[in-house]
């Protein structure tokens, strides 16, 4: 391959070493820095490094590095890598943020990323990849990066929603983090919430029911997270006016609580599933 020569060769192993995860933007840019801004050529490095087993393609537009002496084809790629690098703007959430924090219950095989411009789902090997819309509410605000951080994964900086945040979209958000048994146990291996943060991103929201379903398990584990009663009266107040299945969805018989205008599910109002233990 003619345009393959020696010093390209030593340039791109330094990048595919660097990059676990990349987008054709990324080596774009990093050829161009080399003086290579030829279309073709880049397309040409990468089709074969694809053939040479040096790079996995993951979907179009997105590649994973091989190390030399490993195989493409059973090379485990990190998957929350792929995930951050599924949009430019991705930012890791829900169940997905709950596993990097370690903070789930159990592990998961899909992945879920925030968006403006989120792509279509994907599945890579074992793994699905899912890319969830902004809040309105926080676009419209122009409040998308609260509490949203930079995180090092294998050298590479991710963006991933904070603990306080993550809890809020959990409870907003219930159909993309599991089961409410799985849902509970996440959030309580948190031991501590920045509570003016939970407020505040409550109200940035502007949703009464994720308002009422916060409250609810603040005030159920009010003890473990040492919940002033102040919290619990500004999030009563947000509360809706009509009573509120806890998730829309998922309606079934359960229990109405007054304080919070919920309908919220036996095995969730008891906590059934520690009756199993």
């Amino acid at each position: 391959m003619n345009i393959c020569h020696k010093w390209a060769v030593m340039k791109l192993r330094a990048f595919f070493r660097n990059h676990p995860v990349f987008t054709v933007e990324d080596l774009a840019g990093f050829l161009s820095s080399d003086g290579t801004h030829n279309l073709r050529t880049q397309e040409s490095l990468l089709t074969y490094h694809v053939k040479a087993g040096n790079v996995i393609r993951v979907r179009r537009g997105l590649y994973a590095s091989v190390p030399p002496g490993a195989s493409a084809e059973t090379y485990p790629v990190d998957p929350f890598l792929l995930v951050a690098r599924m949009a430019k703007d991705a930012v890791l959430s829900h169940h997905t943020a709950l596993e990097f924090h370690g903070k789930a219950y159990s592990v998961f095989e899909r992945f879920t990323y925030l968006s403006s411009k989120p792509m279509s789902p994907i599945t890579f090997r074992a793994h699905y990849f899912k890319g969830v819309s902004l809040p309105k509410a926080l676009v419209k605000q122009k409040a998308v990066s609260f509490d949203v951080i930079k995180a090092d994964r294998s050298g590479m900086a991710i963006s991933v929603t904070g603990l306080e945040r993550t809890f809020v979209d959990v409870l907003n958000r219930p159909d993309l983090t599991g089961s409410w048994e799985e849902i509970w146990r996440s959030l309580e291996s948190i031991e501590y919430f920045d509570l003016d943060k939970v407020a505040t991103y409550v109200d940035l929201l502007g949703n009464a029911t994720t308002a009422a379903k916060v409250g609810f398990f603040l005030e159920q584990h009010k003890e473990a997270l040492m919940v002033d009663e102040t919290y619990l009266k500004t999030l009563r107040e947000r509360r809706p006016h009509q009573p509120h299945y806890l998730e829309r969805s998922r309606r079934k018989e359960g229990r109405f609580v007054a304080a919070w205008n919920l309908v919220v599910p036996k095995e969730v109002y008891g906590k059934s599933w520690e009756e199993q233990l």
